[in-house]
C-alpha cells in the first residue's frame, strides 16, 4: 500500500501497479461475484469485470427494461444472468447495487442467501451508516465493504473502453473471513478503478452526500441558473448567456483543471480573467460556506438520509421525480443547452 502526502497529509492508497490485474483476477479466481440491480452504477460494474475476466452473473427481475438492457449488454438469461434470488444463492460475492431506497425493500430476501464466508459489496455507505433507518444489519460471518467508484456507472464504463481508471474509496466494515481486504481491492480494481483511496462507510456516506447536493449537482445547478438569469435580465441572448455559464465551463475550462489544477487554468487564461477571478472567488467562498455547514450538518444528523428514504419510498415517487427533472428540462437554459449542444462541431452532419 502506497501513501500519498496532501500538504501534510498522509493517505493510504493503492494503485494498479502494486496490485496489477493479474492479482485480483488470482484473488477473485474461485469467487462468483452477483451483481444486484442494473441501473446506474450495476451496467458499467457488471461489464468491467467481465471484460476484466472475473467470473460475475447479474441478478435482476425478469420482464424489466433492465433484465432487456442486460440481455443486450451480453448476459445471458439462465447462464450469467438469474432472477434475483438464484443469482444471490449463487453469489459468493454479492454487489449490491439496487437504488438506497431498494435496497431497504429487497434486503430481507439477501440476508437470508448470506451464508457464512460470503462477501457483501457496497458502492455507498448509507445502508450501513444509516442502519437504523433502513435495517441493513449483515451477519457477522459475513465480509462487508465497499468500493464506490467518484463518479456514474456511465462515466466509469467509459473511462474503462479508453484505458484509463476512475479513481475509488475503498472501505471495510466487517471483516469476517480475514480476506476482506484482498477481496475488496482485488473487486476494485476489477470494475476499473484508477487507484484506490481508504475510508469508512460513514465518511463516504458524508462526503458522498454533501458532494451530490453541493459542487456536483445541486450547487452547480443553483450557480449555473443564477448567473444565467442576470444575464438574461440585463439584455444578454440565451445563446450569450449559456455560453458564458456553461458551455465554455465545461467544454473549455474544466478540461484544464482536470487535467492541471485550478492554479494552472488560472495561469492559462487572459490576464483579466485572471484578475477577477482571483478578486472574486473568495467572495463565493465567503457567501456559499454558511449553506455548505448547513448541508453538512444536515447529512450528519440522518435528516438528509430519512428525506430520501421517506420520499424515494413513496408510491408516486417516479411521477414527482418525472415532474421536478421536466422543470429542469424545459427551463429556458437547459432549452438554450440543447441548442449550442447541437452546434458542436462534432453533432454537424458536413456535406461533401
Amino acid at each position: 500500500m502506497a501513501k500519498l502526502n496532501f500538504g501534510g497529509t498522509e493517505e493510504n492508497v493503492v494503485t494498479r501497479e502494486e496490485f496489477p490485474l493479474s492479482k485480483a483476477q488470482e484473488v477473485l479466481k474461485n469467487e462468483v461475484v452477483a451483481v444486484i440491480g442494473y441501473g446506474v452504477q450495476g451496467p458499467g460494474q457488471a461489464l468491467n469485470q467481465k471484460d476484466n475476466g472475473i467470473n460475475v452473473i447479474v441478478g435482476q427481475r425478469k420482464g424489466t427494461k433492465t433484465w432487456d438492457k442486460a440481455v443486450n449488454d451480453g448476459f445471458v438469461p439462465g447462464v450469467t444472468l438469474f432472477e434475483i434470488e438464484e443469482a444471490l444463492e449463487r453469489g459468493t460475492v454479492i454487489c449490491y447495487l439496487l437504488s438506497d431506497a431498494a435496497q431497504i425493500a429487497v434486503w430481507p430476501t439477501v440476508k437470508k442467501h448470506l451464508t457464512p464466508g460470503k462477501a457483501l459489496y457496497f458502492s455507498h455507505g448509507f445502508g450501513i451508516t444509516f442502519k437504523e433507518q433502513t435495517g441493513i444489519i449483515p451477519p457477522a460471518d459475513v465480509d462487508v465493504f465497499l468500493v464506490a467508484p467518484k463518479g456514474s456507472g456511465t462515466s466509469l464504463r467509459r473511462m474503462f473502453l479508453q484505458g484509463r481508471g476512475l479513481n475509488s474509496s475503498y472501505a471495510i466494515f466487517q471483516d469476517a473471513t480475514g480476506k476482506a481486504k484482498d477481496r475488496v481491492i482485488a473487486l476494485g480494481i476489477a470494475v476499473g478503478s484508477g487507484y484506490l483511496f481508504e475510508t469508512d462507510f460513514r465518511k463516504e456516506v458524508f462526503s458522498d452526500l454533501t458532494g451530490e447536493r453541493g459542487t456536483l449537482m445541486g450547487c452547480i445547478q443553483g450557480v449555473f441558473s443564477a448567473q444565467y438569469d442576470v444575464l438574461r435580465k440585463n439584455g444578454h441572448s440565451p445563446s450569450e448567456a449559456f455560453n458564458e455559464t456553461v458551455e465554455e465551463l465545461t467544454q473549455s475550462l474544466m478540461p484544464l483543471v482536470a487535467e492541471n489544477g485550478m492554479d494552472w487554468m488560472y495561469a492559462n487564461c487572459s490576464t483579466t480573467a485572471q484578475r477577477g477571478a482571483l478578486d472574486w472567488w473568495k467572495k463565493f467562498r465567503d457567501a456559499t460556506k454558511p449553506v455548505f455547514e448547513e448541508l453538512y450538518k444536515s447529512v450528519a444528523t440522518g435528516k438528509e438520509s430519512q428525506r430520501s428514504i421517506d420520499l424515494n419510498s413513496q408510491p408516486d415517487y417516479r411521477e414527482k421525480l418525472d415532474a421536478e427533472l421536466k422543470e429542469l428540462r424545459d427551463s429556458e437554459m437547459w432549452q438554450a443547452g440543447k441548442t449550442v449542444r447541437s452546434l458542436r462541431p462534432e453533432n454537424q452532419v458536413v456535406e461533401a
